[in-house]
């Protein structure tokens, strides 16, 4: 099970951006290549480090891992998962050390390839409430650019294969030496050798791709998750994007969600609210049927436990909430008339709250208990 983001770091949930960086760089110090090579532990905890500090740096990433856990970037991680190589890191993350390793996070004590990564896609799903309940696979066609049968490529005679290019120049301070992304290559350390006919210049071509979206029980609207590997590949040796999911919850006609648990307006008429019924209401795990007591109060709510949305993290299911409104008729007939006030000076009639008959404030709190 991977390890609580904020213990990685070695801070609390209060900590400051500045103590979160800090912690960051203090891991990193310890744990880089070049003062642990060959240590394939130390690298993992390199990674893990920087893994945590991508999203707990962000602060819309670190508000969705404070709500949801490691499960808001499940199949749609925080940057790293599926494809993070050191690259990665030393890009993102090349501010944070300064000169700690003389001259920046350069890489493993000396110039290394540049391994480029391909342009990630991103698509929309749809999704009822019913398939939010339980969890769905989704299948779906995407159009990607993928490397075309027949291409071949050489490592690029500008930068030799390195990806950048450096420059000396001599200045009143001394020597001065910059690197830059190669324009030849554009970083990726190899250009097209061979290029099919229909290939753009990349040696790419277009595909459409029937893609497996495994979605788990419990996202929310809006959340976005990443199928590693299945955006468009690089030229050359590189790796492939990602492609990003987002979610769209379909409106329910009868249910409203809120958070894990759902509502439900039950309307009953007035015999059946004075006389007591049972009815039958959908839940986004089929048919229920829910006991109406005599002398029901419009605006009592019923809680029907574990019959809401399961927590993404797995933490519990939510309730259905059934709010239950006595419908008063708009229009009588003669004999209701007569009936209704006849009834008006009758003691049956009249209004007499019991301690146990709650407010609409105290209805409001039992909701959000």
């Amino acid at each position: 099970m991977k390890e609580d983001y904020y213990k990685t770091l070695g801070v609390t949930k209060s900590a400051s951006q500045g103590e979160i960086k800090k912690a960051y760089r203090k891991m990193a110090i310890k744990y880089h290549p070049d003062k642990n090579p060959n240590d394939n532990a130390a690298e993992e905890k390199f990674k893990e480090a920087a893994e945590a500090y991508e999203v707990l740096s962000n602060p819309d990433k670190k508000a969705k891992y404070d709500q949801f856990g490691h499960q808001a970037f499940q199949n749609g991680g925080a940057g790293f998962s599926g494809g993070m190589n050191m690259d990665d890191i030393f890009s993102q993350f090349g501010d944070i050390f300064g000169s700690a390793f003389g001259g920046g996070f350069g890489g493993f004590g000396g110039q290394r390839q540049r391994i480029v990564k391909g342009s990630n896609l991103r698509v929309r799903v749809q999704l009822t409430l019913e398939e939010i309940s339980k969890g769905v696979d989704k299948k779906i066609k995407v159009k990607r650019k993928v490397k075309a049968p027949g291409a071949t490529f050489k490592t690029c005679p500008t930068c030799n294969g390195a990806g950048q290019v450096t420059r000396v120049t001599n200045t009143i301070l001394g020597r001065m030496q910059t690197s830059t992304t190669c324009p030849s290559c554009g970083g990726s350390g190899q250009t097209i050798d061979n290029r099919p006919k229909g290939a753009d210049v990349h040696g790419l071509i277009s595909k459409e791709e029937t893609v497996n979206i495994p979605i788990p029980a419990g996202v929310v609207d809006e959340m976005q998750l990443k199928v590693s590997g299945k955006g468009n590949e690089a030229p050359g040796n590189g790796i492939n994007g990602d492609l990003l999911v987002v979610i769209n919850e379909i409106p329910h006609n009868k249910l409203q969600r809120e958070g894990d648990n759902l509502h439900y307006e039950l309307y009953v008429s007035m015999p059946d609210a004075i006389l007591g019924t049972n009815k039958e209401i959908n839940t986004v795990t089929g048919k229920v049927r829910i006991k109406i007591d005599s002398g029901m109060q419009s605006g009592k709510i019923l809680r029907l436990r574990g019959k809401g949305i399961p927590n993404i993290n797995g933490y519990a299911t939510g309730d259905l909430l059934v709010h239950v409104n006595v419908w008063t008729p708009k229009t009588l007939n003669k004999k209701q008339k007569q009936f209704f006030e006849s009834m008006k000076d009758d003691e049956h009639f009249e209004p007499k709250p019991e301690s146990s008959d709650k407010s609409f404030f105290d209805r409001v709190k039992d909701m959000f208990s």
